[in-house]
């Protein structure tokens, strides 16, 4: 199961949706994003900091977390190499101008199709409208 980086963040931190992306999360047999998730996902929970929902020490403490899962192979992070990011270049330039990509959508929305994914799990809209024209079902729990 392809994860973007909203979805992994959402099972650290209380969101929109984030019990329901638990479950999934709980109920699949591999979870697999890419490498780009460890600057975003550590984002989010600087967000969360800056914001107020979370303390610094709090912050530290899921940042911990996270790498912990993701060296003990919780998370199947995809490297971000010169390879994938030529791919990246390459169908972007073929995606229709009505798409709207950012390229971080690009990067996991190539990762999950380089990987043999034929779904992508994300609630950003914008993602989920970008999914087809990669190859890939954008799929979301709501």
């Amino acid at each position: 199961m392809y994860l973007d980086s909203a979805y992994i963040a959402k099972f650290y931190v209380n969101e929109r949706d984030s019990d329901a992306v638990r479950e999934l999360i709980r109920g699949a047999d591999t979870l697999i994003s890419s490498a780009w998730s460890l600057a975003e996902v550590t984002s989010v929970f600087h967000r969360h900091m800056r914001e107020g929902a979370l303390l610094p020490a709090h912050c530290r403490e899921l940042a911990r977390a996270f790498l912990k899962h993701v060296d003990s192979g919780v998370w199947n992070l995809v490297p971000v190499s010169e390879f994938l990011l030529k791919r990246v270049s390459s169908l972007v330039s073929t995606t229709p101008k009505e798409v709207y990509l950012r390229a971080g959508d690009a990067v996991h929305l190539t990762t999950a199709r380089e990987s043999g994914e034929r779904e992508l799990w994300t609630s950003d809209r914008h993602l989920l409208r970008a999914a087809r024209h990669f190859g890939l079902e954008g799929r979301s729990v709501h």
